[in-house]
């Protein structure tokens, strides 16, 4: 099976075999775009530190494995879901916004710092090769130990991808998921991408100070570039596939939002993630970038709330 994405500057082949797994993807654009796309990568990879207090939020701590899991919970409504962030994340760098404007009276609302990210330390963050699955593992267990049997999800970037993992093991369990900027692979221009901006002196103040706030700067540089590491050994091994086998497996019913500036998520993946998942619709922001739920809050909050409560 072939599933081929055109535009202007770029060309994607990703070719699967029988079963639907990834064999290769190839990706081709002209070196002027891909020397833009690399700079508009510094400028859409932004979080907002929210430092709003509100003291209808719960926020703690739960032993789960062996590790202290820190997450919010807020609201009353019988349909609980659950806010995964992205990579090097935290609840309130990633999710501030939803947190503070999901309907309350609707859902209840958990958030969660991975372990390693957040306020979930110790232990430091380790990237073993599958650190995805070991996430949705423990987001699993998490809500298994707060007393949900049956929940949504909100999965950005990498907690997207988390996402991908627990639905796609866990089918009887999660009711919904939206997946906002997620992949189950990525290209060989991507990894570029991220190697790009490794180094985080060349990110701007506006890009680091939330991070450094949460992490101080050395344990950012560091788990970032262990990330980096981490993406480049999933190249070298599965050459760039995630969870692709994961994916038709998904039971749930799934909303896939993509910003159509996204430079670091490509288009082939919303499309990919629609044609394969069995139950899923795909929503584009069309001045959003990687970061779209936070930059248009109020319409993603809304959007969340009427598929998590449409019948």
């Amino acid at each position: 099976m072939h599933s081929t994405s055109r535009s202007r500057h770029a060309l994607v082949y990703v070719r699967l075999n029988r079963n639907g797994h990834l064999l290769n993807a190839i990706y081709n654009k002209s070196p002027s775009f891909r020397k833009h796309t690399i700079e508009k990568a510094h400028a859409t990879f932004g979080r907002v530190f929210s430092t709003k207090i509100n003291r209808d939020v719960e926020e703690r701590k739960v032993n789960v494995d062996g590790v202290d899991i820190n997450y919010v919970r807020v609201g009353t409504g019988d349909h609980p879901v659950l806010l995964l962030p992205g990579a090097i994340g935290s609840i309130w760098t990633d999710f501030g916004p939803q947190i503070e404007g999901l309907d309350r009276n609707k859902l209840t609302v958990i958030a969660w710092d991975p372990p390693g990210y957040g306020k979930s330390r110790p232990p430091n963050r380790t990237f073993f090769d599958d650190f995805f699955e070991r996430d949705a593992k423990y987001a699993f267990n998490l809500m298994k130990t707060l007393g949900y049997k049956k929940y949504s999800l909100i999965g950005w970037s990498d907690g997207g991808i988390t996402s991908i993992f627990l639905a796609g093991t866990n089918s009887n369990t999660v009711r919904k998921m939206i997946l906002v900027g997620a992949n189950s692979f990525f290209l060989p221009e991507e990894l570029k991408i991220y190697q790009s901006i490794r180094n985080i002196d060349t990110w701007s103040e506006k890009m680091k100070k939330p991070l450094i706030e949460v992490y101080g700067e050395d344990y950012f540089r560091k788990t970032w570039s262990g990330w980096i590491d981490a993406m480049e050994r999933l190249y070298e091994k599965q050459k760039g596939d995630i969870c692709t086998k994961l994916v038709p497996h998904i039971k749930c019913p799934t909303l896939i939002v993509h910003g159509k500036k996204d430079i670091m998520v490509n288009e082939i993946h919303p499309k990919y993630l629609l044609e394969h998942i069995p139950n899923a619709k795909l929503k584009v922001f069309e001045k959003g970038a990687h970061n779209l739920h936070l930059r248009y809050h109020e319409e993603f909050n809304s959007l969340a709330t009427e598929f998590f409560t449409e019948k």
